[in-house]
């Protein structure tokens, strides 16, 4: 083949094969997240892979005890050990002797009392952690052990744990005609267990003294300007004294990071002069960090006779553990949600949060709503069994829509398309029944080869309509500051919203990548010196840190457009970007981003703040939440009636998102929303027989997994705009959480005509005799 024929082969051959596709970028692609590589190749650096020069190992000591008090703590012999460098107690906290997320109540060590299992006692650092563990266990302490408080009903006749009494909250909310009653009255007792939110990596932080008398704190933290401030107030410094530097987070659900950790670590740091790390096992992490609220609700529901919903009454009571934390806010939740997303014009909600001596209670993924949907539905499934009704018709009589009024007098302003998502999921074809494949490919309840028989499993169907509020609630100053800087062609996001698997830095890529035409988007790490964003918890930093970047690149936008438009005597308005390109709305100019860009440097800084709400007034009243997302999911159980076990077939979801802004990862948020459901009704209980945690480790608290986790069918999402939020999306991750749980229940109520009062449900639950 001569030199001038291969050559014509080549290019024709080149000509047969399609150009590769650009990569697609901006909002509303599925653009995959910067980190993903690293992460599933393991090489993404975590807290726990910290290091640095002259390092010293840390360990807690913990009260076996969940209450008692401290006679004496003698640390001599741990001082004595070889390699021991510091031994600190609540004699060595200089600055404020109590903390906490949402009230500060929280010793950094137990000084007189221990008031639950695992709180800290002592810290130890040395040379090696062999050695901090063993010297942490040679403290003696002398218990004078005292019984515990463990029922949160006995806790308002119980002595006070806390000088700040038993009783964190009460809140009673008054709707309506007291005295208006229905032709149909159900109700129910439910109890909801205590989960833990298990995150991916257990506890791990670096701790860095500085010139200056302060410290550095390298932690997954959530919320670094919270734990920073607290940090400060415990360590008796100035907050600009103490820097939080977010390293990678694994993953959170919840509050990560807990300050019986972080707390020693930086006191071992200023006493020893030098780097203090801490890695916590497994077991650490379950005594240390907060769980989801125990919960006890009592219902009362009246209906006519169309099962139209007259009144609800009912009493709900979170178990807070030993500590306030963010108990407050998961109540208001739970009483303001009590109802759930139906019509109610008479509610009477009376909510209480108690302190006892089990392991405290905080943020955990859709916290106060999970545990009330479990039971509203309940008692909807009660009211259709009564009247002879399809459950999701009596439902669809009662749904709540944009313009109607919550029972705490608040208008629902936002879109609220509950018909339709719950028509959906109903209307959505059923999974085919195991008498339509071979014997030999069924999946039993009890697994593949299950220990049932066939002849034994029942299947049902069941739904579940949840609800949540978007940002923070009863004026809360939701708050996110972000600068945005272009320099040679790359953009640099600067915002303290932490990427805890949410997607909010993939998020911000995409964000400027559509206002400025850059391909080339960068995510800075975020520590303390930058201005604060806020936890990153209800998915709001997809709001309020979104919405920062968004509003500091369309300022460098303007930056960037107006000299153009003032060259060709047109307003920045008529000027677009896209695809890379800037154009004017008559064609006359055309040129290129990076022409415009190159050898400059532009940045902006921006906040975004919404419309501030306000606190719940003395009969629950008033106009507490910024937005809300809802759900409905219809759940396919099969469940073998002699042994109770339950296999989810299939769950069917239908959401309203306001609008997609990364199809990818808003499918991955709520498969991973409702997988985590799957184990909030069927497996993860955090049992603490007279306050002792029982188990506290991945083999005995039972997660779900890939082989646990049914098909999952997106069968909708209702793109409704929200006029208030930054590009009119909503938060995906907290509302399938809150809802899968109740249709698991609801199912198999379903198949088993068993009541099904209890999350988890247990076997006995499912077994009909």
């Amino acid at each position: 083949m001569t030199d001038e024929a291969a050559t014509a082969e080549a290019v024709a051959t080149a000509a047969a094969v399609p150009a590769p596709e650009p990569i697609a970028h901006g909002l509303g692609a599925s653009l995959p997240p910067a980190d993903a590589r690293a992460k599933t190749e393991g090489t993404f650096p975590y807290a726990a892979d910290l290091w640095a020069e002259g390092l010293l190992w840390a360990a807690v000591l913990r009260s076996p005890h969940p209450h008692a008090r401290i006679v004496s703590i003698d640390t001599s012999h741990a001082r004595e050990m070889p390699g021991v460098r510091a031994v600190v107690t609540h004699a060595d906290v200089t600055g404020a002797p109590l903390v906490g997320r949402g009230r500060a109540d929280r010793p950094v060590f137990a000084a007189e009392v221990v008031r639950h299992h695992g709180e800290p006692i002592a810290a130890v650092a040395a040379d090696h952690p062999d050695t901090a563990r063993m010297a942490a266990a040679a403290v003696i302490v002398e218990y004078e052990v005292l019984d515990p408080v463990t029922d949160p009903e006995q806790a308002f006749e119980a002595e006070p744990l806390h000088p700040d009494g038993n009783l964190i909250r009460h809140i009673p909310l008054r709707h309506g005609d007291p005295e208006a009653s229905g032709e149909v009255v159900v109700e129910g007792l439910y109890r909801i267990g205590r989960q833990d939110p298990a995150p991916i990596g257990a506890e791990a932080g670096l701790a860095v003294p500085r010139p200056d008398g302060g410290v550095e704190l390298y932690l997954a933290s959530t919320d670094p300007h919270g734990d920073r401030d607290r940090a400060a107030a415990a360590f008796g410094l100035p907050p600009e004294q103490v820097k939080v530097v977010v390293t990678g987070v694994p993953g959170a659900t919840a509050d990560r990071e807990d300050q019986g950790f972080q707390l020693p670590l930086g006191l071992l740091a200023l006493r020893t002069g030098c780097p203090v790390k801490l890695t916590a096992t497994r077991e650490e992490s379950f005594l240390g960090h907060a769980h989801r609220h125990p919960t006890l609700l009592r219902y009362r529901h009246h209906a006519d006779a169309e099962g139209r919903l007259v009144k609800v009454e009912a009493q709900i009571l979170l178990d807070a553990g030993a500590y306030a934390d963010t108990s407050s806010d998961a109540l208001a939740a739970a009483v303001a949600f009590a109802c759930g997303p139906y019509v109610v014009p008479n509610a009477f909600i009376e909510g209480w949060a108690v302190r006892t001596n089990n392991p405290p209670s905080g943020h955990v993924r859709g916290e106060g709503a999970m545990q009330v949907c479990a039971a509203y539905e309940a008692q909807m499934d009660k009211i259709a069994k009564k009247l002879g009704l399809d459950p999701a018709e009596v439902r669809l009589r009662n749904v709540l829509a944009t313009g109607d009024v919550l029972p705490t007098g608040q208008t629902v302003t936002c879109p609220a398309p509950v018909a339709e998502l719950l028509q959906a999921v109903r209307d959505f074809p059923l999974p085919a029944l195991p008498k339509d494949t071979p014997e030999e490919e069924w999946l039993l309840p009890g697994g593949p080869e299950g220990a049932g028989e066939p002849g034994a499993v029942r299947r049902g169907v069941g739904y579940g309509i949840g609800m949540v509020h978007v940002l923070g609630a009863e004026g809360a100053d939701e708050v996110s500051t972000a600068t945005v800087k272009v320099q040679d062609g790359v953009a640099t996001v600067l915002c303290a919203a932490v990427e805890t698997g949410q997607g909010f830095s993939t998020l911000a890529r995409q964000i400027v990548q559509e206002t400025l035409g850059v391909d080339e988007v960068r995510v800075a790490p975020v520590d303390t010196d930058q201005p604060p964003a806020g936890a990153g918890c209800r998915g709001r930093h997809t709001w309020v840190s979104g919405g920062a970047v968004e509003r500091a690149a369309k300022m460098v936008r303007t930056q960037l457009l107006q000299p153009l438009a003032h060259k060709f005597g047109m307003s920045t308005e008529l000027l677009q970007i896209a695809d890379g390109k800037i154009t004017s709305y008559d064609g006359v100019l055309s040129t290129t981003v990076a022409e415009e860009l190159a050898g400059k440097e532009l940045w902006a800084t921006a906040q975004c703040r919404p419309h501030p709400t306000e606190p719940l007034n003395e009969s629950g009243q008033g106009d507490a939440f910024v937005g809300m997302a809802f759900c409905a999911v219809r759940a396919v159980v099969d469940v073998d009636i002699e042994l109770g076990s339950v296999r989810v077939v299939e769950l069917a979801v239908a959401q309203d998102v306001g609008r997609i802004l990364n199809p990818a990862q808003l499918a991955a948020r709520i498969e991973a929303g409702v997988t985590q459901g799957v184990g909030i009704a069927l497996t993860e209980n955090l049992r603490t027989p007279r306050g002792l945690i029982r188990h506290p480790d991945l083999t005995g608290y039972a997660l779900p997994t890939a082989l646990d986790a049914p098909d999952i069918r997106i069968v909708k999402l209702v793109e409704e705009r929200d006029v208030v939020a930054p590009f009119g999306a909503k938060a995906v991750s907290a509302v399938p959480v809150v809802a899968s749980p109740a249709a698991v229940a609801s199912a198999v109520r379903a198949a088993t005509g068993r009541p099904v009062s209890r999350l988890p449900i247990r076997p006995q639950a499912a077994v009909v005799t």
